[in-house]
């Protein structure tokens, strides 16, 4: 792990967040920042320091050699080639574009290629053919799209965010019309996605006696905050997700979907936006509170530009945040040297 220090730094928040090929990182710590993984230090007392990845939005098309299969197998190979091997990796979501059963079998082969133990949350295009049948089955947690699980005294929840009511059998569409309305960026015939009934009651009871100092962190496909609903950048249930966790002192919120770095903080919840490693997303063309902090992209259209690091400095109360943005990923080579198993 990071060479960690005791001093007053102990008692602010320094949280790093990195782009390559889709990796983020998240580092509870003043140490630097470590590329393509979450260091977590200690909390408290019982929470143990270690390491997970996160890779999410890969898109994968039918056919053979397309570059976004390129693209997950360079995230992949970033993970295994760490000196510090995470305990395990997220994906976050969309590892089909089209939701067709090749997709997802494809993407399950590249990423079963990671060293570290695999665990996965579906978004909206692995859905919506067959309303999560092939997904469940190939990339589902013991078939199940939702997920809890305690790890070295953090609490880990993941949630199927992208869930909508029934609008196709009405219109009496096919399977294919019904994925391509839920494909849309803008205007989402399907309307705003949440959890659902469901798994809100299912969240209220995994966490009711949980102390209210556990660590947790959560994982969904699109944000826990309002950030651009027109594009369903959104949780339409976030604030009772919100409500649910508020009484924990520390709750991390990460996700995928919105294919850029962002950062956002309501109450007692800090979210991270991931990068994708299929295409960077625009930001908003409009003007919006977030995000606080935007990445620098010269040119969006290129799957590959503005992958970089963000860091993010946050110190209790009222106290401002400093954010900083820095192309090429390549430049976190020299934190590199301060890793030791």
């Amino acid at each position: 792990m990071s060479d960690f220090k005791n001093s007053n730094n102990d008692r602010r928040n320094f949280l790093g967040l990195t782009g390559k090929a889709g990796l983020s990182t998240l580092v509870a710590s003043a140490a630097g920042i470590n590329l393509g993984v979450f260091d977590l230090v200690h909390a408290q007392s019982n929470t143990q320091p270690f390491r997970f990845a996160h890779i999410t939005d890969s898109h994968l098309y039918s056919g053979v050699d397309h570059k976004f299969d390129r693209q997950l197998e360079d995230a992949v190979d970033q993970v295994n080639s760490m000196r510090v091997m995470p305990d395990f990796v997220v994906f976050g979501g969309d590892i089909a574009q089209n939701g067709t059963e090749d997709q997802i079998v494809k993407g399950k082969q590249i990423l079963s290629k990671l060293k570290p133990k695999l665990i996965s949350i579906p978004g909206e295009h692995d859905w919506y053919v067959d309303m999560g049948k092939v997904w469940k089955g190939v990339m589902g947690h013991d078939g199940k799209d939702y997920w809890s699980f305690n790890h070295k005294g953090v609490h880990f929840i993941g949630m199927n965010s992208i869930l909508v009511p029934d609008f196709w059998t009405a219109k009496q569409m096919s399977a294919r019309e019904r994925m391509e309305a839920m494909e849309m960026l803008e205007g989402p015939i399907g309307g705003l996605w949440g959890v659902g009934p469901q798994q809100l009651e299912w969240l209220k009871k995994d966490v009711a006696n949980l102390p209210s100092n556990t660590p947790v962190v959560v994982f969904t496909h699109s944000p826990l905050w309002d950030y651009y609903p027109r594009w369903n950048f959104q949780t339409v249930d976030g604030p009772q997700i919100r409500e649910i966790l508020g009484k924990f002192a520390n709750v991390t919120s990460i996700h995928g979907h919105v294919h850029q770095t962002v950062y956002n903080k309501i109450g007692n919840m800090t979210s991270i936006g991931a990068m994708s490693t299929s295409w960077p997303w625009p930001y908003p063309p409009v003007a919006l509170k977030y995000p606080e902090s935007q990445q620098y992209r010269a040119d969006p259209g290129n799957e590959q530009d503005g992958m970089g690091s963000l860091s993010v400095e946050v110190q209790g109360g009222n106290k401002p945040k400093i954010i900083t943005y820095q192309p090429f990923a390549d430049s976190l080579t020299p934190f590199l040297k301060n890793m030791k198993a």
